[in-house]
């Protein structure tokens, strides 16, 4: 196997819960697709180990997963940039979506 042939044939998995008050709903669904897209990997999602899995980078399939605040997200994800997609993907639903942040900021400039 050459060096390419290793990166595109490149896998990660991983579950992480989501804690967001709402859940992966509107605008944790275009945070989390939008960050998807930035990886050349295939990036997939499912609510349970056994599927079905989803593209993590179609926001319509995202949301229509209407998955609620403590859904556990399996994420896989092959090819090139796999393991940091799924790493970044994770730690997004892990900061809370980063809404917590941005709920902050906007306080502090109300």
């Amino acid at each position: 196997m050459n060096e390419q042939e290793a990166i595109m044939s490149a896998k990660a998995a991983a579950q992480v819960e989501i804690k967001h008050e709402v859940g992966l709903h509107a605008r944790p669904s275009v945070k989390f697709t939008k960050l998807a897209k930035t990886f050349a990997a295939d990036v997939e999602v499912a609510l349970t180990p056994e599927g079905p899995w989803f593209d993590a980078k179609s926001i319509v399939k995202v949301m229509a997963a209407k998955a609620p605040k403590g859904t556990v997200l399996h994420l896989r994800a092959s090819g090139e940039g796999a393991d940091s997609a799924v790493k970044a993907l994770v730690a997004l639903v892990e900061r809370d979506f980063d809404e917590a942040v941005e709920g902050e900021a906007h306080v502090r400039t109300a």
